[in-house]
């Protein structure tokens, strides 16, 4: 899949404002998607990936993993690299959502309570990875997904945790961090839909690139 030409010119001007980061490959193609993204050189900080978290997200894609999104706005931004790389299946959480929020909580944090063992059972069933969950911008979906996996719900394949906001937002991503869940998180109260899709879209071009 050839780059257009600006893409290739942004990444190449990201890299010289980035210098070296450290990070390795799979790592930095993630930061170079969420800074082309944001426009934004200074998440570097701010981006955080458990150990292998990269490279099993690839792996899990390559196997036939579906992408869970929080947003229908998330899930517009990934199913295009989707279709022009590995053909994944795409599902947004509102599927699932009740019209009506539930007393004392949220339509996002319903929509998992129903989805992510729907989701689970499938991929064990199709004998598939489990899906990769990418929120960015309903922690409450987040905390749900937490609290179903506390008492014994399979875990997703990764976790892109990067809901924006400040209520509930740090607590939710506080809480992502102290788990051993694979997991790529931004800290603080950034995040959102085309920054969670960034960081998948560049898993699936790794996807492809590794086929």
């Amino acid at each position: 899949m050839a780059d257009h030409p600006i893409f290739t010119e942004s990444i190449r001007r990201i890299r010289a404002l980035l210098g070296e980061t450290g990070l390795g490959p799979l790592e930095q193609q993630v930061l170079e998607r969420l800074v082309h993204s944001s426009g934004d050189p200074g998440l570097r900080p701010l981006l955080q990936f458990s150990e292998g978290a990269c490279a099993r997200g690839v792996e899990a894609l390559r196997a036939g993993a579906v992408i869970l999104t929080d947003t229908a706005m998330a899930a517009a931004a990934v199913r295009p690299m989707a279709g022009r790389t590995l053909g994944s299946e795409v599902r947004c959480l509102l599927d699932w959502a009740p019209a009506q929020s539930p007393p004392g909580s949220t339509r996002s944090a319903a929509a998992m309570q129903r989805a992510w063992p729907a989701l689970t059972q499938a991929a064990a069933a199709a004998d598939q990875p489990m899906p990769l969950v990418l929120v960015g911008s309903a922690p409450t979906a987040l905390e749900l997904l937490l609290d179903l996996l506390e008492v014994g719900a399979p875990a997703p394949s990764v976790v892109i945790g990067m809901p924006v906001g400040f209520v509930g937002v740090p607590e939710s991503k506080r809480r992502l961090a102290g788990t051993d869940l694979a997991q790529i998180r931004l800290e603080g109260t950034r995040g959102g839909a085309g920054l969670v899709a960034a960081a998948a879209n560049a898993l699936l071009r790794a996807a492809q690139a590794a086929s």
